[in-house]
């Protein structure tokens, strides 16, 4: 990736530096991949052999490679520890194919006004949104200052991802604007969507991994972007 870490040189100096080794323990030696999230990408390979070539120079110690990604290459690219980040929080860690792990962040906003709005209205900021039927609009609380971003909002004709709220009441998911603040959706159902009833925005109905392609992202930074805004609950543990 040419980040961090030892260039092939750097490796040759130090594996050299005999008083080096005299001075400290070598506990560790890693490096990351680079194309893990494709899985067929010739790069991980490429990487895993030129990284047994490189540890075999170094004293013998530990050895990490992989990533969330990574570790999903198989046990060759497991090594002695793996490092998984986006699978411990339920995002998909690789392009393509099912998503092995659980989603365990649940973000939800307050429904704060539902109100009918006849067609021809807009919605949003500059006018976003045209209605072409009459709609009843949930403004929900929670916008791009709580980390949702701007480029989910959609405007006539595209669609965007759903929010939910429990198995009754699903959004438009062609009605999809959101403000700094608010956010306004398209509600099919009538009953229960009244003020005050929380609706999901992202967790186990609409994925990390849905929002980031539908705002032309990755999991991580839809996870990462999530504001301090937000009231946080941890649930489960000691």
């Amino acid at each position: 990736m040419n980040r961090l870490g030892l260039t092939f040189d750097d490796v040759e100096t130090v594996a050299d530096a005999r008083d080096l080794w005299a001075d400290f323990a070598l506990s560790l030696v890693m490096s990351h991949l680079a194309c893990a999230d494709e899985p067929e990408h010739a790069k991980n390979e490429a990487q895993r052999r030129t990284f047994d070539e490189l540890r075999a120079r170094l004293p013998s110690a530990l050895t990490s490679l992989a990533n969330s990604a990574g570790i999903m290459l198989g046990p060759d690219f497991v090594y002695d520890l793996v490092r998984p980040g986006i699978a411990l929080y339920g995002g998909h860690p690789q392009r393509v194919g099912p998503n092995p792990f659980r989603t365990v962040v649940h973000l939800k906003g307050r429904i704060l006004q539902v109100r009918e709005v006849a067609p021809g209205e807009t919605l949003g900021y500059g006018a976003t949104r045209t209605l072409q039927r009459p709609s009843r609009i949930a403004t929900v609380s929670v916008g791009y200052a709580d980390g949702l971003f701007r480029t989910l909002s959609r405007g006539d004709g595209e669609q965007g991802p759903a929010v939910h709220l429990g198995r009754s009441c699903r959004a438009d998911p062609g009605a999809r604007l959101h403000g700094s603040d608010h956010r306004g959706c398209d509600w099919h159902s009538r009953d229960p969507c009244a003020a005050r009833r929380w609706v999901e925005v992202l967790g186990p109905n609409t994925s990390a991994h849905e929002l980031a392609a539908h705002a032309g992202t990755i999991d991580y930074e839809v996870l990462t972007a999530l504001s301090q805004r937000a009231l946080r609950r941890y649930i489960g543990g000691s």
